[in-house]
């Protein structure tokens, strides 16, 4: 990476290191730009700008030659293996599941299986509510086709452990009414096994059956109704995302043709990563869930992505250089800063790879795989198009309707408003960094009354069939049935112990009801009704009375309470390694990127600063209830305890990548000027309409995914598109610039040996005598002519700036 001499963009066509260029037309620009740094020994250093044919840059390297040998014949490969992609993922969405909160290892986890084993009646995942309208459920009537209904369940394939209210005679099947009573079931089998057999038998049980109305519900039919509507969702906000994601690209490139390409790279790396998950599904469990964040980012990254390598190619163009030679310069440059924003991305995602939950996990699958695929495009088959096209990317320019009359904007002159921003910000700093810093904190502060909970079937939409039920159990059903604490016992014990064991949790203050024990060998199991919800904090807390309540045998415990307990403390005591992976690993790409020990610091903590208005939101909305009725939810008065680790890794990810393409530009332009000031307003102005634009867009597609009727989707795609948005248009453009020029030169210091380490191993895009100038104390000079050359393109005043941009 050393050694390797890269033009960057001033946006002033400035030539080699002459002074001159072989473009005709920018000829001029280039012998003014040869005036804008200092080299060693003091002579006249060019600037490096946009390559001309002749210039230095017009070498092509080998990555270059590599990918743009065979552009016809790498399109024609890439096309074969989007459609083997297509075929290898159809069917994916079939084989996903739909829980994964759990932790495998859990006592909770344990308990289930055995109960599955041992009793399978404890575990009822099933429940059909019989409602007998206006007559009670104890009508001769109403009971002997309840009984009818219960034997033919009895008799399904799949279905054990049937039980009902008829039978059993149990208050907690009967509601308080008296107009409805439960038939509880097991069906039997992994997640898909499960969702076949209710598919087979849930036409011939639901509806008007005789004198009564039965309504088909339970965790099975949660989980297989909130698969089904995730997938119709997905769809839906394909259709959305899609053509408004082009109608935006458009107005971003103007060119239809250039407009296409980061829509093409995407589908390509969405389409790539389902193949990917429906390979993973042969060997571990993925959820259903994962499917939406393969499109929000496979769009979102490679659009970022395809937008940061047109917009170089395009920039490369205007200044005459040839299509080989621009391809050559914008590897070397957006190319180099696309692979480390891809790195740091798939660092944040791949942190969840430490927690437990497959949930967890199968996010990681899809993000990381999908993120490389993005990448990859990016820089493989996007090189490939653009050789092909050459100056026809800016062909089919739709914006020309609207701009008859106009005047064209003199080259070099675009971004003016982001630079005027950048100068206003870095004037005021102080009080921008404060007043942006005291906003995302305060938008921040409803997460400290974050209460954690369980997903359910308030996930769903109010007219669900099976959230209905729940419903019903809830508000009409008294010791919440299907809700209750199971405590497994294993190991020898008489009738007269159990009977020991069940007075002292009988005893224990939040138990409303005891029942069991069932025997069975050397286990046994109770069922423990607790007072109030079944998740609640004195649900939680009753599990680890129950754990701590002396048994003459082993006792194990489990239930949903018991669950959300379990999960708690696996993302507890994973989160610590997985914050230290993402900080370190984090710190150290953007030190290989930027040579600076300061930068990386300030890079992660004003990145985590970025998402506290997300997290804020999300409690505020989604679990105090605010705007449920315009978005259409039903709060659970919670937040599942795995989305903000989820959302966390997502938009950090992404604030990486924002960050990247903005400290790539300033590093660039820094190492050509040594001009600490110029080079923050030089990289906003080059990045702050690209990076809102790729934000906006990307917001798109996550508020497309937001209009899902499952309301842990809505949440994770309306939070990240806040939180893009909040770090592209307030961190980005104001507290960034803030931060940076209250450090000042400071920024970019680094100790001996690590500035040693970086020239050896670092990422280098700007030109190497700049560099050498600063080293060898030069600097001073450098910065000033940069400061002057900085100021003749932005119209400012080089010697009003000059002693601000020392400080």
């Amino acid at each position: 990476m050393t050694g390797v001499n890269v033009p960057t963009d001033g946006g002033d066509g400035s030539g080699d290191a002459s002074g001159e260029t072989a473009g005709g037309k920018n000829g001029e620009a280039g012998k003014k730009a040869g005036r804008g740094s200092v080299g060693k020994a003091g002579g006249p250093q060019a600037r490096p700008g946009p390559s001309g044919p002749a210039g230095r840059a017009g070498r092509v390297g080998g990555w270059t030659r590599l990918v743009t040998a065979r552009p016809r014949l790498s399109l024609l490969a890439a096309l074969v293996l989007t459609v083997l992609a297509v075929l290898a993922g159809s069917g994916v969405a079939d084989r996903l599941g739909s829980g994964g909160w759990e932790d495998p290892a859990a006592e909770s986890t344990y308990a289930t299986k055995a109960l599955e084993r041992e009793f399978p009646a404890s575990q009822p995942n099933l429940l059909l509510l019989v409602d007998a309208g206006r007559s009670s459920v104890d009508d001769p009537g109403v009971a002997a086709e309840a009984e009818r209904l219960t034997a033919r369940l009895a008799a399904e394939k799949g279905v054990t452990g049937v039980g009902s209210y008829w039978r059993t005679g149990a208050p907690a099947l009967r509601a308080r009414d008296g107009h409805e009573a439960l038939i509880a079931a097991r069906i039997t089998g992994d997640e898909k096994a499960m969702g076949k057999t209710l598919d087979r038998i849930a036409p011939s049980f639901r509806g008007t059956r005789g004198p009564v109305k039965v309504r088909v519900g339970g965790p099975v039919a949660v989980r297989h109704e909130m698969q089904t509507i995730i997938r119709e969702d997905l769809t839906r906000a394909e259709l959305i995302a899609l053509p408004v994601t082009l109608v935006l690209l458009v107005m971003v490139f103007g060119s239809a043709i250039a407009a296409l390409l980061p829509l093409g790279i995407g589908i390509v790396a969405i389409l790539g990563t389902n193949a990917v998950l429906r390979g993973l599904t042969e060997f571990t469990d993925v959820s259903v869930f994962a499917m939406n964040l393969t499109t929000a980012l496979g769009l979102g990254l490679a659009i970022d992505y395809a937008l940061f390598i047109v917009r170089r190619f395009r920039e490369e163009l205007s200044a005459d250089a040839e299509p080989l030679t621009a391809v050559g310069t914008t590897l070397r440059t957006a190319g180099r800063t696309v692979l480390f924003s891809a790195l740091t991305v798939a660092v944040s995602l791949a942190a969840m790879l430490l927690f437990p939950q497959y949930f967890l996990r199968s996010f990681a699958y899809a993000g990381i795989a999908v993120v490389l695929l993005a990448a990859a495009a990016a820089l493989v088959l996007l090189p490939a198009a653009l050789v092909l096209l050459g100056h026809r990317v800016n062909s089919l320019d739709l914006r020309r309707l609207f701009r008859r009359g106009r005047q064209p904007r003199p080259a070099g002159t675009e971004g003016t408003a982001w630079a005027r921003t950048a100068t206003l910000v870095m004037r005021r700093a102080p009080f921008f960094a404060l007043a942006t810093t005291a906003v995302l904190v305060l938008l921040g502060l409803p997460f400290t009354g974050v209460r954690f909970g369980t997903a359910d079937d308030r996930q769903l939409p109010s007219t669900a069939e099976s959230h209905v039920v729940q419903q019903h159990i809830r508000e009409g059903f008294p010791g919440s049935p299907g809700g209750g604490l199971e405590v497994l016992g294993e190991g020898r014990a008489t009738l007269a112990q159990y009977a020991v064991y069940k007075e002292r949790v009988a005893a224990l203050p939040q138990v409303l009801r005891v029942d069991g024990p069932l025997v069975k060998g050397d286990s046994a199991y109770f069922t423990v009704l607790p007072r109030g919800e079944a998740v609640d904090d004195a649900a939680q807390h009753l599990v680890g009375e129950l754990r701590s309540t002396d048994a003459p045998f082993s006792t194990k415990v489990t239930g949903t309470a018991a669950v959300l307990v379990d999960s708690k403390h696996a993302i507890a005591r994973q989160l610590p390694w997985a914050a230290a992976f993402i900080a370190i690993v984090t710190l150290l790409l953007v030190f290989l990127l930027t040579g600076s020990v300061v930068i990386p610091i300030q890079a992660v903590v004003l990145n985590a600063l970025s998402l506290t208005a997300m997290f804020g939101a999300v409690v505020w909305v989604f679990q105090d209830g605010h705007l449920s009725g315009l978005l259409g939810f039903t709060s659970p008065g919670s937040i599942e305890t795995t989305l903000p680790v989820l959302m966390f890794c997502v938009a950090f990810g992404l604030s990486m990548d924002y960050g990247v393409f903005l400290l790539s530009r300033i590093k660039e332009e820094y190492d050509a000027t040594g001009d600490h000031r110029g080079a923050v307003r030089h990289g906003l102005q080059r990045t702050g309409g690209l990076i809102t634009a790729a934000a906006v867009i990307l917001a798109v597609v996550m508020v497309a995914i937001g209009t899902s009727r499952v309301t842990n989707t809505k949440m994770l795609g309306l939070g990240i598109a806040l939180a893009v948005l909040m770090d592209a248009m307030i961190v980005r453009s104001l507290l960034v610039p803030a931060v940076m020029r209250l450090t000042g030169r400071a920024t970019w210091w680094a100790p001996a040996p690590l500035r040693r380490f970086h020239a050896r191993f670092g990422l280098s895009e700007g030109d190497p005598a700049a560099a050498a100038a600063e080293r060898s104390g030069d600097s001073g000079r450098a910065e000033d002519a940069g400061q002057a050359e900085e100021a003749r393109r932005t119209g400012g005043d080089p010697r009003r700036d000059r002693a601000a941009s020392r400080s």
